[in-house]
C-alpha cells in the first residue's frame, strides 16, 4: 500500500517530500477551450493515466518501464494513445447543442491484453477498447502486396498468410455506444465491483447499465418531481461502493448523501441512509445553500468511508455514522468573506472533485491559484502545493505555500486579494498504490511523486 512509512503524509519535516515530476502540454498565455482538462483518471494499476479535455479528446500517458541508464526517469509517464473520444453534436428535437467536452472517464479492470475505459459527454457513454498491434499480415491469397484485389483467374497456388512484425501500433476502438438514456446532463459514471453493470447520472435520474447491453437501461433513482416547479435539489455525484456491488450513494446540492441497496427495491427512490451535518444557525446566509452543495462523492479503498467535497471544505463520512462526518477539512476558509464576489464571477459554481490516496490516508482536492491541498488523516496535517512551471526541474521539492488573510505579510506567502480565481484546480488523482499524483491546471497535467520514488 501506499506510503506505508508516511502513510501519505503531506506536510514537511520528516514526513513525506512531494518533488516535481512532469508536465504535459503547451505553455500557451490565452489557451483554447477546446484544450481544457475536464477529467483525470489512473486505471486500475495505476501504469496508465487518462485524461479528458473540452474538445472532445482522450490522451492515455503509459509509464515507461525503469531505465538503468536514466535511474531519474523513474516511472516517467508518456503519451500511449490519442483519440477523438466525442463529437459536438446537436439536438434537434430541443434545438440545443451537445458539448463534445469529456465529462468523465473511468477504467474496466484489465482482463486481457487489451485495456477498456468508459467516457461520457453531456449525452453519450462510449467504452473504447485500447489494444496493441505489433505483427501484420503477409501474404494474402486474394489481394497483392499493396492491397490490390488479384484477378481470381491468375491464382493458381493456396499461400499461408505470415505474422511479420511491425512498429507497435495502439488503437482505440469504441466497442459500444449507450446512448438517448438522459434527459438531462450526465454528471457521473461508476463501474460496479461486479464487473458486469455500471451507472451513469444526471440532475434527476440514476441509471444501471449492463456493458454488454446498449439499447436499455434501468432507471434506478429518479427524483424528478410531478411538477418541475417543487423541484427542490438535485443530483450532483453517484457512486458504487467498492466491494458490495448492491450499494451505491449520491450526492445532492443540498448538502446530503444516500446511500442505497439495490436488494431493497428496484427502484432504490427510498435511500438505506441518509448523511446530513446540522447546520449551525449562527453561520447561515445568503450563500450558505449554494456553498454546502456536494460537488464530489468518493468511497474510500477500504469502502468503510466516504468523502465529499462541497464548495469550502472536505468531509469524511463513516458510512455508520449518519449524523454528522468524522472528519471536516477546511480547503481554503479564507474564502468565505470574498463569497460575494465569487458569486458575482461564478466561481461559487466551480465544481471541485477529491481523491484518496492509495492506503487512504491522505486525501487531495483542488483550490484556486493552482493551489492544491492535501490532509493526512493519521497527523492531521495539512499542507497547500503549487503546480506551476517555474518549480519544474526534475526532482525539485514542492514548497508549502501559505495564504494570509489580513495584517502583515509574511515574505513567502500570498495575499488573498492577489489569488487568480481563473486558475483552479478541479481534477486530480492519486495513483492506487503508490505516491504518485496527477493534476489538471488548466490545459496543463503535472505529475508529483514522493521523494522516495
Amino acid at each position: 500500500m501506499a506510503g506505508a512509512g508516511g502513510g501519505g503524509c503531506p506536510a514537511g519535516g520528516n514526513d513525506l517530500q512531494w518533488c516535481f515530476s512532469q508536465v504535459k502540454g503547451a505553455i500557451d498565455e490565452d489557451v483554447a477551450e477546446a484544450d481544457i482538462i475536464s477529467t483525470v483518471e489512473f486505471n486500475y494499476s495505476g501504469d496508465l493515466l487518462a485524461t479528458g479535455d473540452k474538445g472532445g479528446r482522450v490522451v492515455i500517458f503509459q509509464r515507461e518501464q525503469e531505465n538503468k541508464g536514466r535511474p531519474h526517469s523513474r516511472g516517467e509517464y508518456n503519451v500511449y494513445s490519442t483519440f477523438q473520444s466525442h463529437e459536438p453534436e446537436f439536438d434537434y428535437l430541443k434545438s440545443l447543442e451537445i458539448e463534445e467536452k469529456i465529462n468523465k472517464i473511468r477504467w474496466l479492470p484489465q482482463q486481457n491484453a487489451a485495456h477498456f475505459l468508459l467516457s461520457t459527454n453531456d449525452k453519450t457513454i462510449k467504452l473504447w477498447k485500447i489494444s496493441e498491434r505489433d505483427k501484420r499480415a503477409e501474404g494474402y491469397n486474394l489481394k497483392d502486396e499493396d492491397g490490390r484485389l488479384r484477378d481470381p483467374f491468375r491464382i493458381t497456388a493456396l499461400r499461408v498468410p505470415i505474422l511479420k512484425p511491425m512498429d507497435l501500433m495502439v488503437e482505440a476502438s469504441p466497442r459500444r455506444i449507450f446512448a438517448n438514456a438522459h434527459t438531462y446532463h450526465i454528471n457521473s459514471i461508476s463501474v460496479n465491483s461486479d464487473h458486469e453493470t455500471y451507472l451513469s447520472a444526471d440532475d434527476l435520474r440514476i441509471n444501471l447499465w449492463h456493458l454488454e447491453i446498449t439499447d436499455r437501461s434501468f432507471n434506478i433513482v429518479d427524483i424528478k418531481p410531478v411538477n418541475m416547479e417543487e423541484l427542490t435539489e438535485v443530483i450532483t455525484a453517484a457512486e458504487f461502493h467498492p466491494h458490495q456491488c448492491n450499494v451505491f450513494v449520491y450526492s445532492s446540492s443540498k448538502g446530503t448523501i444516500r446511500l442505497c441497496d439495490m436488494r431493497s427495491s428496484a427502484l432504490c427512490d427510498r435511500h438505506a441512509k441518509f448523511f446530513e451535518e446540522p447546520e449551525d444557525p449562527s453561520s447561515r446566509s445568503f450563500f450558505s445553500e449554494i456553498i454546502s452543495s456536494i460537488s464530489d462523492v468518493k468511497f474510500s479503498h477500504s469502502g468503510r468511508y466516504m468523502m465529499t467535497r462541497d464548495y469550502l471544505s472536505v468531509k469524511v463520512w463513516d458510512l455508520n455514522m449518519e449524523s454528522r462526518p468524522v472528519e471536516t477539512h477546511q480547503v481554503h476558509e479564507y474564502l468565505r468573506s470574498k463569497l460575494c464576489s465569487l458569486y458575482e464571477n461564478d466561481c461559487i459554481f466551480d465544481k471541485f472533485e477529491c481523491c484518496w490516496s492509495g492506503s487512504d490516508s491522505a486525501i487531495m482536492t483542488g483550490s484556486y491559484n493552482n493551489f492544491f491541498r492535501m490532509f493526512d488523516r493519521n497527523t492531521r496535517r495539512d499542507v497547500t502545493l503549487e503546480a506551476s512551471r517555474e518549480n519544474s526541474k526534475p526532482r525539485a521539492s514542492l514548497k508549502p505555500r501559505k495564504v494570509c488573510t489580513g495584517g502583515k505579510r509574511k515574505k513567502d506567502e500570498i495575499s488573498v486579494d492577489s489569488l487568480d480565481f481563473n486558475k483552479k484546480i478541479l481534477h486530480t488523482a492519486w495513483h492506487p498504490a503508490e505516491n504518485i499524483i496527477a493534476v489538471a491546471a488548466t490545459n496543463n497535467l503535472y505529475i508529483f511523486q514522493d521523494k522516495l520514488n
